[in-house]
């Protein structure tokens, strides 16, 4: 028997999406791979890579598991880039599949399925910041993986074993997001508003999505008990220590508009709010929806008024808001899509634009990060090589390597390796340092960003050394003299580093001994 006309072009739509799918994410994949193997680590990457070296359940930026993953990555020490970009590589090529992989445990057809994974696919939140080894990676898929489960447990007989079983793999999924980013804790009270949903309380009435909650709070227990037990040190860092300017402003409005618009690409921008409206408009229909509403809205409303106040907010602070999105989009195309205008937000060439226009905003990025010759076309009077993150990841092999040479020049065939001391006077200095450097060679860090090297390393412990090798870079130049009144200079050198033709970074290395030493 023939098929039927709509049944043919169906299956084309399947198969179209598909190998859709299936060749951006070999390309992303081979481009991934050649960027693992250039690009060093970010100053943000650095300081979670040293957190491999001082195991914690938790730090003055996040929870303890990106400093777990580092570990494992560097067999116990500090993984080198390109060890920890190899990983994100593969997992960030693998984000789309795990949200096709997620629809389809939410019973969705496998067009919306496919269609969602190709949003995600080029949305730049994901395409492009997930490369980095980062606490929103693990987050990304703890998050997905906590909705996918508990989703189908809601779609499931209430007090059944395969509702039991999905509730208790939630609970586990929603823990490692906690661990991965506070943060993770908006989805579960999420979760705990969804229970309070006409469609979900049979449920409710049953222990094991309570089950959900309770494993979820073994989890991240260490992580609250290291707080407590210290003085809270993150929620201080966080709320007050970093915040001395915060506020609500227009400032921060703008920034948190145009970082949403930038991070996921202005098409998928305005899709995602059409569909968040729509969302939270149908959230009654049935326990699916009413998930996905609250996982969207709940977030919003804890992370947005805190992105309003603070100026030292970033765009991906609200990146958990938008997971649901291609989740319901897929539920939606199964569940008798609303029809829409061509142009309407959630039209089809609306959303053909939206990958279209998503997949060249990343392409850009890429090509930015990866080809400094792209920056000699800004005219010199608007490019600024210390405002451009791009450079973090360039020059910083080299400078080691001149450390290392310093600090071996310095040692005495006597010395004991507290003897000499590498100091940074800011944490995205010493960051980088410390994930580059030996670890028999002592990083210290000064002033009031010190991050956790504080801690780590207090001064009062590293100013005991005989040599200091203070190393900082034209973003922040430091006077030796001024922060070391009590030491000479015995040598200063610098290295410069150029990308397309500019200068990107001159890094500077002062050797000082105590004044008076032989």
């Amino acid at each position: 028997m023939t098929p039927a006309p709509a049944s043919r072009q169906l299956a084309r739509e399947h198969t179209f999406l598909f190998v859709a799918l299936l060749t951006l994410s070999v390309v992303a994949l081979a481009v991934r791979f050649h960027a693992a193997r250039t690009l060093g680590f970010g100053d943000s990457e650095a300081l979670y890579a040293s957190y491999a070296l001082f195991p914690q359940p938790a730090y003055l930026d996040h929870p303890g598991l990106i400093g777990s993953v580092a570990r494992w990555l560097g067999d116990g020490l500090a993984p080198s880039p390109l060890a920890a970009h190899t990983w994100t590589a593969v997992s960030a090529t693998l984000a789309p599949w795990a949200v096709v992989l997620a629809c389809r445990i939410l019973r969705t057809d496998i067009r919306g399925s496919l269609a969602a994974g190709l949003a995600v696919a080029v949305a730049p939140e994901i395409s492009v910041g997930l490369f980095g080894m980062t606490p929103d990676l693990p987050l990304f898929f703890a998050w997905l993986a906590t909705l996918a489960l508990f989703g189908r447990a809601l779609l499931s007989r209430p007090g059944s074993t395969t509702a039991a079983l999905l509730f208790v793999a939630a609970g586990l999924a929603l823990g490692v997001a906690c661990a991965s980013k506070v943060s993770g804790v908006t989805l579960g009270l999420a979760l705990l508003f969804t229970l309070r949903a006409p469609a979900a309380r049979p449920h409710a009435r049953t222990i094991w999505p309570w089950v959900t909650l309770a494993l979820a709070a073994v989890v991240f227990a260490p992580v609250v008990l290291y707080e407590a037990r210290t003085g809270w040190p993150m929620v201080r860092h966080r709320l007050v220590e970093t915040q001395h300017d915060a506020g609500v402003s227009l400032r921060n409005a703008a920034a948190v508009v145009l970082g949403q618009v930038a991070y996921v690409s202005p098409v998928l921008c305005v899709c995602g709010v059409a569909l968040a409206r729509e969302l939270f408009a149908t959230r009654e229909r049935d326990a699916l929806r009413a998930l996905l509403s609250a996982a969207t809205v709940v977030p919003l409303v804890v992370l947005g008024p805190l992105c309003l106040w603070s100026r030292v907010a970033e765009p991906h602070w609200l990146a958990p808001v938008w997971i649901p999105l291609p989740l319901y989009f897929a539920h939606r195309a199964t569940d008798a899509a609303i029809p829409a205008r061509p142009w309407a937000p959630l039209g089809g060439r609306m959303r053909t634009l939206g990958v279209v226009v998503g997949l060249l905003a990343s392409m850009l990025v890429y090509a930015w990060v990866l080809d400094g010759t792209l920056a000699s076309f800004v005219p010199r009077g608007a490019y600024d090589a210390r405002l451009d993150i791009a450079n973090e990841l360039y020059g910083w092999r080299e400078a080691t390597a001149d450390v290392r040479a310093a600090v071996t020049a310095a040692r005495f065939p006597t010395s004991e390796d507290e003897d000499v001391v590498v100091v940074g006077p800011i944490w995205m200095v010493c960051a980088q340092l410390r994930a580059s450097l030996p670890v028999s060679v002592p990083v210290g860090c000064l002033g009031p960003q010190a991050a956790d090297f504080a801690s780590w390393n207090p001064m009062r412990t590293w100013s005991r050394a005989e040599i200091v090798v203070l190393v900082h870079d034209n973003r922040a130049p430091h006077d030796a003299a001024t922060l070391f009144p009590d030491r000479v200079l015995l040598e200063s050198h610098t290295r410069t580093i150029t990308r397309g033709g500019r200068i990107a970074r001159v890094f500077t290395i002062d050797i000082l001994g105590r004044r008076g030493a032989g």
